[in-house]
């Protein structure tokens, strides 16, 4: 009787997999729903959410972990993320010379609303559902080390795509193992919110959010 439980467990949870991060990022990838995107992430974040403070935490506090961040913690995490960022520059500067520095140069106004909102709007969703929910939810089927890694990288990248050009999805596949890794590492939302919000950040500063906005649906580069 408990392997039948388990089997029906495992089968209901791969089609939960299936549903919410195949089906659904292949739907708006096939429907050309970039714009529509923010709908869907919040969704699947409120839902992600409600699910691990049920079955797989005992609080928010708990699933937000901020005691994990502190300098030490930080120190490696920042000098990644500077050299991650001047990489980003030298492959605009190689890949699309006119988009480097692009909003410091025609919408400034707008950076202050942009290094404010961007964390809690998309970097705190997003790792919701590919970090804090990815990694409680489907460790039956990836494991807890580089399996988990690899798989919420993955799937990271895959929901990329949906923005209908090669860099989001290659530039997702990178960021998805390092936000994947840090999370791995610390156990902690707040730390690879953080994380997030700061590659995000300097993603748009730099010129490359211009791949991972609806405006850049249909872009060849």
């Amino acid at each position: 009787m408990p392997t039948l439980e388990l089997n029906k467990k495992n089968t209901l949870l791969a089609a939960e997999f299936l549903f919410l991060c195949i089906i659904i990022p292949g739907i708006l990838i096939y429907g050309r729903l970039a714009p529509y995107m923010f709908y869907f992430l919040w969704a699947a974040a409120i839902y992600g959410l409600f699910i691990i403070r049920r079955y797989h935490f005992d609080s928010i506090k708990e699933i937000w972990n901020s005691s994990a961040v502190s300098w030490l913690s930080l120190k490696p995490i920042l000098i990644r993320f500077i050299i991650c960022t001047i990489g980003m520059v030298l492959f605009l500067m190689w890949y699309a010379p006119e988009r480097l520095f692009y909003i410091q140069n025609n919408a400034p106004q707008i950076i202050p609303f942009l290094l404010a909102l961007y964390p809690i709007f998309s970097a705190l969703p997003q790792e919701i559902v590919f970090c804090s929910f990815f990694f409680a939810r489907y460790a039956p089927f990836f494991g807890t080390g580089k399996g988990m890694i690899i798989a919420s990288a993955i799937i990271f990248a895959y929901a990329h795509v949906l923005y209908i050009n090669p860099v989001a999805p290659i530039l997702g596949l990178v960021a998805g193992a390092i936000f994947a890794e840090t999370y791995w590492r610390h156990k902690s939302l707040a730390m690879v919110t953080i994380e997030h919000g700061l590659y995000g950040n300097a993603m748009f500063l730099v010129g490359l959010g211009y791949y991972f906005w609806h405006g850049s649906v249909g872009a060849s580069g």
